[in-house]
């Protein structure tokens, strides 16, 4: 493997920070400037309506506002659109981690009857390249969208005044309250059963989404999560407010809960600084540029 080192995340952490780069695809100035116009090209969506850009949105750290993903002809997913930043230190992808690489979590939406809804030899035809030429390209660039400068970031690298006292107290509560929210990349890549696709009323209780089997669903990063919302895997929690309360009553249980999550009961000075901290993690996020 090819190691790209990504100076955004020289944090004192314990993680590598290295980002793994497939030999068979290295990353060059030429590949990512392809994977842009890639990802900004309406002709790879079956009605011309839309590009990755379209649910993928820079202005809001290539995320979407909506609760779920709106494809070709109006047509709803079912799932909220995650957040790309970092995606190429990623060990697991989409909301039940069912792809474990980058070029092949990028063709997926354009396969996606509710997405994109072409087939790869469509999608070659109209761009004029062979199916792996798309894929290479767009994770390449997927690979190049990349976060820094926030607050948080100045704070652990030296200037201790980057962060206000109520956001280093909420980066306490945030350490000592236990998270699954891991490393430089605020995120442990692993799938969890946190009641959120659990739901009472109707025919009884059930799994509304099964995720990876039985209510799993990955650890999202929280680097801009300001600027995310709505949250979770079927964009429920409105607000940075709505999923603090949430964990802090310790998800919603069901048979299948994990067992970390227990409610810890968070004071409303400690919500306050915990929001302040995570406001803390919004910084600037580049593309390869």
């Amino acid at each position: 493997m090819l190691l790209l080192l990504a100076t955004v995340l020289t944090i004192p952490l314990g993680l590598d920070l290295y980002m793994p780069v497939p030999e068979e695809n290295p990353i060059t100035p030429a590949e990512i400037e392809l994977g842009r116009r890639l990802f900004h090209h309406r002709r790879l969506s079956r009605d011309q309506s839309i590009s990755c850009a379209s649910c993928h949105d820079p202005e809001r750290a290539s995320s979407d506002d909506r609760p779920v993903a709106v494809g070709v002809f109006g047509r709803r997913g079912n799932r909220n659109v995650p957040a790309i930043i970092n995606r190429g230190y990623g060990r697991a992808f989409f909301w039940d981690g069912h792809v474990d690489n980058l070029e092949e979590q990028v063709v997926q939406p354009i396969l996606n009857p509710k997405e994109m809804d072409l087939t790869l030899e469509e999608a070659s035809d109209r761009v004029g390249l062979v199916p792996e030429e798309i894929a290479n390209a767009l994770a390449t660039y997927v690979r190049g969208i990349l976060p820094g400068g926030s607050p948080f970031d100045r704070f652990v690298n030296g200037d201790r005044g980057a962060l206000t006292a109520e956001e280093q107290l909420g980066m306490k509560v945030f350490r000592e309250k236990g998270n699954c929210h891991a490393g430089p990349n605020f995120t442990d890549e692993k799938l969890h059963n946190t009641g959120v696709a659990w739901r009472e009323g109707g025919r009884g209780a059930r799994l509304a989404d099964t995720g990876g089997g039985r209510g799993d669903f990955k650890t999202p990063t929280l680097r801009e999560v300001a600027r995310t919302g709505p949250y979770m895997h079927d964009g429920s929690l409105q607000t940075l407010e709505d999923v603090i309360d949430f964990y802090s009553d310790g998800g919603r249980k069901n048979p299948y809960l994990d067992p970390e999550l227990r409610p810890i009961k968070l004071t409303d000075d400690e919500k306050t600084a915990l929001l302040a901290f995570l406001q803390s993690l919004t910084g600037k996020v580049s593309d390869g540029r």
